[in-house]
């Protein structure tokens, strides 16, 4: 998605890595990769927290919300319903991470919570959630392709028509991607297709990124002899981190999207320095927590 005009200084990044995790790629993870592979080795193999940031807060939130009203019996999904779902998810949130409250203490929460009943305004303007139940809510995917490359991530809903066509839709609470942008949406709507397609044998006949803020929905019919080819590309990828993985060669890569990394200070591009690499993760997979915020933030 495009970058805000103005270039806000990056919090510098802890330096304690969390315990290792076995990577896999997700759509995040494999535009990290592309975009920067420090970012990519920070992220996914050192496993540097990064400080909570508001945009990222309220796309959780949001997408917990959908969640549990979808979670609700059709008749009571009403526009009326979901706000009362608001304060209940943001209690969960809050929760999970305490540290948020900290980017809220100087207005409170109320405004930051007004945000999101706006952008739930617009999801129904967008959709009618009492015309049809999905057959998943926030689904865990997980397969390995040919070659062993795995594949990891989570799937906001699903729908199944009667007819049995599956449809895979995906909320998004930034902006809509201008035409320079709209490479990265195609690649998550492929990703999301090729991991539905090699863990239950169907093509979607359509997948669906609802912008809530532009109340904007971009579509994709996926051909499977184009997730074909994508499925080599994400080989070839796998291929190149690993390569990385065994060397350690994770070269920074500079652009106007440095200014909003969380690990700008650790970066040589920038006069800081990295920790020294671990090595290659052989540790347990990624938790669903882990996995599942990624995703919201993809």
């Amino acid at each position: 998605m495009s970058a805000p005009a103005s270039t806000p200084p990056a919090e510098p990044a802890p330096s304690a890595p969390a315990p290792t995790r076995r990577p896999a790629l997700s759509p995040s993870r494999a535009t990290d990769y592309k975009q920067c592979p420090l970012k990519y080795r920070l992220r996914a193999i050192d496993a540097i927290p990064e400080p909570p940031s508001r945009q990222a807060v309220r796309g959780t939130l949001v997408h917990a919300v959908l969640e549990d009203l979808y979670g609700l019996p059709r008749p009571e999904r009403a526009r009326e319903r979901a706000d009362t779902l608001v304060e209940p998810a943001w209690r969960r949130v809050l929760a999970g991470r305490p540290e948020i409250a900290d980017l809220l203490a100087e207005e409170g929460h109320e405004p930051f919570l007004a945000e999101v009943r706006a952008l739930l305004d617009n999801y129904y303007r967008l959709e009618d959630p009492t015309r049809f139940s999905p057959e998943s809510r926030e689904a865990r995917v997980e397969v390995e392709l040919a070659g062993g490359v795995p594949l990891r991530g989570f799937v906001d809903r699903i729908d199944v028509a009667p007819t049995g066509e599956l449809r895979v839709v995906d909320y998004k609470t930034g902006r809509a991607p201008g035409p320079a942008q709209e490479t990265k949406a195609m690649f998550q709507l492929k990703f999301y297709a090729l991991a539905v397609l090699r863990t239950r044998g169907i093509l979607p006949a359509q997948l669906r990124l609802i912008y809530l803020a532009d109340e904007l929905i971009l579509t994709y019919t996926p051909d499977a002899e184009e997730l074909e080819r994508f499925e080599r590309t994400l080989g070839a990828l796998w291929a190149a981190i690993l390569e990385a993985g065994r060397t350690g060669e994770f070269p920074p890569n500079t652009s106007r999207l440095c200014g909003y990394c969380a690990y700008k200070s650790l970066c040589p591009a920038y006069g800081g320095t990295p920790p020294a690499y671990p090595g290659w993760p052989r540790g347990t997979a990624e938790s669903a927590e882990e996995t599942h915020a990624e995703a919201v933030a993809d």
